[in-house]
């Protein structure tokens, strides 16, 4: 295949590579500061032509995601309080300058929930901020022991898997915003990426040591001390995404840290 970003490569590293929930798009944005877009073609020779770039003035930014409906992109910057928001039906660029209640030296990690209806920003010295995707207003703040360094959403959206630096596990209820149970990860150092497979059966964490530890949800649910089913320990350097393909039946594994990095499971 050629690559995706053909027609205009990004002139600093990519930190986001992201396809259109439901049409044949794929998005690329880094630190140039730039979101760009592509049309993605069937056929392995053919270039897939620009769509359109956007520049985001002074913003290397961080992370970039489509919104569930694929109708708004959501970009953090890599030290900023602001985030924007990108309108894709109508092309205008949103600024979010300040969260009325979010009290943050800057915002970068952030998950949409798979039901469309919350943006969960990962703040410092643990905190986690529970946003309306529909206001981006505040609803609630929850705090981890620690510093929390990755999160997901199950795929209902009723819980939250939140990861600390200090490798333990923090489950939440949405709706009351209350932990229902904390776990320490086997061996984990510090903790690094977490990811939840579509049918909720596995989670999935992902340590600076570069192991990755599969864990069922039920008994993640129960023990404060749960044995892994597997530890993959394929990568050497730190582990930095985790993720499941939407069948559940393989889990990509992959460092940033060094070059081909990448293990499907």
């Amino acid at each position: 295949c050629l690559p995706a970003n053909q027609e205009r490569f990004a002139n600093g590293k990519l930190a986001t590579v992201r396809f259109h929930p439901s049409a044949q798009v794929v998005m690329t944005a880094g630190r140039d500061r730039s979101m760009s877009f592509f049309q993605v073609k069937s056929f392995v020779l053919y270039y897939n032509p620009r769509i359109q770039s956007i520049h985001l003035e002074s913003f290397p930014i961080y992370k970039a995601c489509f919104s569930v409906d694929g109708e708004q992109v959501i970009a953090t910057g890599t030290h900023h309080k602001m985030f924007f928001v990108y309108d894709m039906m109508s092309g205008s660029i949103i600024p979010i300058q300040k969260v009325r209640g979010v009290e943050e030296r800057f915002l970068r990690n952030f998950e949409v929930s798979p039901d469309g209806s919350f943006i969960l920003l990962t703040g410092t010295s643990g905190y986690l901020h529970l946003l309306s995707m529909k206001t981006k207003e505040l609803i609630s703040t929850m705090k981890v022991n620690g510093r929390c360094t990755a999160s997901a959403f199950t795929p209902d959206s009723s819980k939250i898997y939140s990861y600390s630096k200090e490798g333990e596990v923090f489950i939440w209820d949405v709706r009351s915003r209350k932990c229902l149970h904390n776990f320490e990860d086997e061996g984990s150092l510090e903790g690094k990426c977490i990811a939840v497979s579509k049918n909720n059966q596995y989670v999935a964490c992902g340590s600076s040591s570069g192991v990755v530890n599969l864990y069922t949800t039920d008994v993640c649910l129960k023990e404060n001390r749960p044995k892994p089913v597997k530890a993959i320990m394929n990568l050497v350097t730190s582990a930095t995404c985790v993720t499941f393909n939407p069948t559940t039946e393989i889990l990509a594994v992959a460092s940033c840290e060094t070059d081909e990095a990448v293990k499907l499971v």
